[in-house]
């Protein structure tokens, strides 16, 4: 259950085509673009599918703003505020409250690259008809996500992400992006979302 909630903070690439030779500066353009269609002020929510690493298949919906986001799994609920994260598990009625490192960050939200890859990543890229596929790897040895693949569509929407946790490799796929507006505090647990579970604090 811990395995699933990390890989969740998510929510990987299609290495089908040529070696990655397109500049850094190419790829961090096609990533400012991502990151601007992501990023709209209102928010935006889309579904998603997890496969891989230790956690198997899992699938369900992401709603997101800014860097705040909800992630709902039939097993999982997760509120991220920005610093503060909020995991429901139904199976144990208990909801964890923790701050999260930038790897689990991902793992739950596979939006969470429109802020990571504009600080300490080398990045390349290569083009297929119908996608761009960017290549992020960590600069330090000491940060927590240190190496990553982004697909993002012609029309600048992020598709799939795949990560290296571990020795092992994580794939999420993103569908149905839409906009959504949703107050700050709809990315906060309240108790009112499940009332009887007994809250541990991990902080």
């Amino acid at each position: 259950m811990k395995i699933q909630r990390n890989i969740l903070f998510a929510l990987a690439f299609m290495l089908s085509v040529n070696a990655f030779s397109q500049s850094s500066a190419d790829a961090k353009k096609v990533l400012d673009k991502a990151a601007a269609v992501v990023g709209r002020r209102g928010g935006a929510a889309a579904n998603f599918s997890i496969t891989g690493g230790e956690v198997g298949r899992t699938s369900g919906s992401i709603i997101i703003k800014g860097n705040k986001f909800k992630a709902i799994t039939p097993e999982t609920t997760i509120w991220f505020d920005g610093k503060t994260q909020w995991a429901y598990m139904k199976s144990t009625n208990e909801v964890n409250v923790s701050t999260p490192s930038e790897a689990k960050r991902l793992s739950m939200n596979p939006y969470a690259f429109i802020t990571m890859y504009k600080n300490g990543y080398h990045m390349s890229m290569k083009t297929t008809a119908a996608a761009y596929i960017v290549h992020l790897q960590a600069i330090h040895p000491a940060r927590s996500m240190q190496e990553f693949y982004v697909t993002i569509s012609k029309t600048f929407y992020p598709q799939q992400i795949k990560m290296l946790q571990g020795k092992k490799w994580v794939t999420i796929n993103i569908s149905s992006f839409r906009a959504a507006s949703h107050p700050n505090s709809y990315f906060r647990f309240r108790h009112s979302d499940a009332p009887s579970a007994e809250v541990v604090d991990l902080r």
